[in-house]
């Protein structure tokens, strides 16, 4: 009897324990947030918005004052002159969009690959030298590429890369912020994981391919957007000096320079030129946020 007494003590106890809390936040303040936040959204909408409507404007609305964001009669007749004017260019359109496309596939690919194999090796391997290379890589965060343009000039120069592609695409693979970036999100991994499957007998190559990069994937997804948008807005001016080896950035930037007559053309460009890394964001924007917002698994 005494034990059933107990029990019927518990009860309202544990009842207590059931009841959730109550969020301190008032009503006014859920409703200020989410103001805040839509101001917020507005504000970096706005650029894009504003952009892309300057694109749909004919001439006489581009020189309205004060200036209007929508288009009050839409046209296409911007990106029509643009072709056009591309398509008078003794370097073919097409040619413009492969060099463009070649450097910012190669030099994606290549930074991605070598920037997480070196990950892995400084994330899961102690080796003598490791913790000192990983410093000179977080050094090399806060250099900007103006502060290293010279050097960078005088080493490509001695390799004879001046005027090829590899000018842009080799530095590409050497980008600190990719290492920095997958190197933190692979220390996440369990080691145990590892050890497991080289205990099934898996070799280093299979266990960095079917183990560790399907655990980053948020992680490289996130440094391919920097890598594109790097490469894709590159203008190559430095380095590439044959005009058919020059970049789609720097032919549409010349398009720009064209003066009010070409006012409407430099608003098609501006578009162009920023909807690709767009584009790329939005089909992998969960995956940048759970990077963002993870660190990968934990033992």
């Amino acid at each position: 009897m005494k034990k059933k007494k107990e029990i019927i003590k518990e009860k309202p106890y544990k009842k207590k324990l059931i009841k959730r809390r109550k969020p301190n936040r008032s009503i006014i303040g859920d409703i200020f947030i989410y103001f805040m936040l839509a101001l917020i959204a507005v504000a970096m909408a706005f650029p894009l918005v504003y952009a892309i409507n300057s694109s749909l404007k004919p001439l006489d609305e581009l020189f309205l004052f004060p200036p209007r964001v929508f288009a009050q009669n839409p046209t296409l007749d911007n990106f029509q002159d643009l072709f056009v004017t591309m398509g008078k260019s003794w370097v073919t359109f097409s040619r413009y969009i492969f060099n463009t496309v070649f450097i910012t596939v190669v030099g994606t690919f290549g930074h991605l690959i070598i920037a997480s194999m070196g990950a892995f090796v400084l994330a899961k391997y102690n080796f003598p030298g490791g913790q000192l290379f990983f410093n000179i890589v977080v050094v090399a965060l806060m250099f900007n590429g103006y502060v290293t343009a010279i050097p960078n000039y005088l080493i490509i120069s001695k390799l004879g890369w001046i005027d090829t592609y590899w000018a842009i695409i080799v530095p590409a693979f050497a980008a600190p912020m990719g290492l920095f970036l997958m190197k933190q999100f692979m220390e996440g991994i369990p080691m145990s994981l590892i050890e497991a499957a080289k205990i099934d007998g898996a070799s280093q190559w299979k266990i960095f391919i079917r183990i560790v990069m399907p655990n980053v994937k948020p992680a490289w997804l996130t440094l391919i957007i920097f890598s594109v948008q790097n490469l894709w807005n590159n203008k190559a001016a430095t380095f590439i000096y044959s005009e058919e080896k020059k970049t789609l950035v720097y032919a549409l930037q010349q398009i720009q320079s064209g003066g009010i007559a070409r006012t409407g053309q430099a608003a098609a460009v501006t578009v162009i030129v920023m909807i690709v890394p767009i584009v790329i964001f939005i089909l992998s924007e969960s995956q940048i946020l759970e990077t963002m917002a993870s660190s990968g698994l934990k033992d």
